[in-house]
C-alpha cells in the first residue's frame, strides 16, 4: 500500500490542492478558545460521577470539575463544565488498555453551558466493551504570528470536510485517495524550512457508536505544508474501509492547541525523528522510547511530569494494527514514563510505529 501510495506522487498533491477548503471562522484568540482534557479510570460509572482531578484540566472557571458517565455497554459520556461550543473543535480519545481494546468518538455537543463528548469503546473485533480512556476537546480560532508554532485541526465526514482550524489562515483540504485511504493537507502550518516537525493525531468517529478504526498511514511535508495520510479500516475483518474521523497537527505546542501555558509538554514519532522528537522546555530530542515485550513500548517524557496531565496515541503505519495506551503513564521524579501496546486486527500483540504526545496543564 505505501508504494502504491509514492506512485501517486504529484496527483495526490493535485487532488489535495484542488479539494474542498472550508477555512476557520474569523478569530479572536490565537489559542485555543476553550479547551478540556480528561481521563476516565472507571468506564462503568454513574453520571455524573466526578473524574479523576489529578488528569483533568481544562479552560472553565475555578470551582467545578469534569465528570463523566456509563450510558450503554462501553459508552460513556464526559462532561467538560462551563465551556459549551456544541459540534465546533476537535476531539480525541485513547483507550488505555493492555487487551487491545480501542476508543472512538461518536459526537461531541453543548448541553446548557457544558461541553459533552460522547465516547464508545470496543474489545478487538468490535464487541462494545467498557474501556478506560483518555480524551480531549479543543476549538481554536486566529492566526498565530510567525515563530508561535502551529496547530491545526479537521473533521472528515463521509469523505469531505466537515470543519478545520489552521493557526496560519490557510486551507485546509480532504481527498478521498482509495478506500478508507485519505489525504488531509494543512497549508503552511509545518515548519517553515519544510523539515518534518511537530505531531500528528488521528481518531475514528463513528456516529452510530458502530465500530471503526483510523490511524496515520503516513505523513509528510511539501515546503511548509503538512500532508497526512490517514487510512481507516473495519475492526471486525481488519479490511480498508470508508471512515470518519479528527485529525490534528500541533508543533511547538500542545496537543490541546495553548502554549504558555501550558509550557511542560512534549512529542515522539518514532519512524521519523528529528523535530517529531520535541519537548518544551527541553527541546528536539529529549524524549525516548525502547521496546519492553513483543508490541509493548515504553515512552520517557523527562521533567513533563507537572501537575494535571494528558497524553495522546495513534499508530503509524500499513495494514489494520492500532495502538493504545497500556496502563496509566507512571512519574519518575519529574520524568513520564508512558506505557505503549500496539495490536494486530485481532488483538494479539504486534510491533508498530506510532506517534504520541504528552501534556501538562501548567
Amino acid at each position: 500500500m505505501l508504494l502504491r501510495l509514492r506512485h501517486l506522487g504529484v496527483a495526490v498533491l493535485a487532488s489535495l490542492t484542488a479539494a474542498l477548503s472550508i477555512p476557520g471562522p474569523p478569530a479572536s484568540a490565537a489559542t485555543a478558545d476553550q479547551f478540556g482534557f480528561a481521563y476516565v479510570n472507571n468506564p462503568a460509572a454513574l453520571p455524573w460521577t466526578p473524574l479523576p482531578t489529578t488528569y483533568q484540566y481544562g479552560s472553565w472557571a475555578p470551582g467545578p470539575v469534569a465528570t463523566g458517565g456509563k450510558i450503554g455497554t462501553g459508552r460513556f459520556l464526559v462532561r467538560f463544565p462551563g465551556i459549551a461550543l456544541g459540534a465546533r473543535g476537535n476531539a480525541h480519545v485513547t483507550a488505555v488498555a493492555r487487551d487491545g481494546r480501542f476508543c472512538e468518538l461518536v459526537r461531541w455537543y453543548g448541553s446548557g453551558v457544558d461541553e459533552i463528548v460522547d465516547v464508545q469503546c470496543f474489545k478487538a473485533g468490535g464487541v462494545p466493551a467498557d474501556t478506560p480512556f483518555t480524551v480531549l476537546w479543543t476549538a481554536s480560532s486566529g492566526i498565530l504570528p510567525a515563530g508561535a508554532g502551529g496547530y491545526a485541526s479537521a473533521q472528515v465526514l463521509s469523505g469531505s470536510l466537515a470543519q478545520s482550524y489552521n493557526s496560519t489562515g490557510a486551507p485546509v483540504s480532504v481527498s478521498g485517495l482509495a478506500l478508507g485511504i485519505y489525504g488531509v493537507r494543512f497549508a503552511g502550518v509545518g515548519d517553515p524550512s519544510g523539515a518534518m516537525a511537530g505531531n500528528v493525531q488521528v481518531t475514528a468517529q463513528q456516529p452510530n457508536a458502530l465500530p471503526s478504526r483510523c490511524k496515520i498511514l503516513r505523513w509528510v511535508t511539501s515546503a511548509a505544508d503538512v500532508l497526512v495520510y490517514v487510512a481507516c479500516h473495519d475492526p471486525a475483518t481488519g479490511a480498508p474501509a470508508s471512515g470518519d474521523f479528527t485529525v490534528s497537527f500541533h508543533r511547538e505546542r500542545s496537543v490541546y492547541a495553548s502554549f504558555a501555558p501550558p509550557k511542560y509538554f512534549g512529542y515522539l514519532a518514532t519512524p521519523f525523528g528529528g523535530a517529531t522528537n520535541y519537548s518544551y522546555p527541553l527541546g528536539v530530542g529529549a524524549n525516548s522510547f525502547g521496546p519492553s515485550g513483543s508490541g509493548i513500548y515504553t515512552v520517557k517524557f523527562p521533567a513533563l511530569h507537572v501537575r494535571s496531565t494528558t497524553a495522546q496515541l495513534t499508530a503509524i503505519g500499513d495494514g489494520p494494527g492500532y495502538c493504545t495506551i497500556q496502563i496509566l503513564w507512571a512519574q519518575s521524579g519529574s520524568d513520564a514514563l508512558l506505557p505503549v501496546s500496539c495490536f494486530s486486527n485481532s488483538g494479539t500483540p504486534l510491533n508498530s510505529d506510532f506517534s504520541v504526545a504528552f501534556a501538562a496543564s501548567v
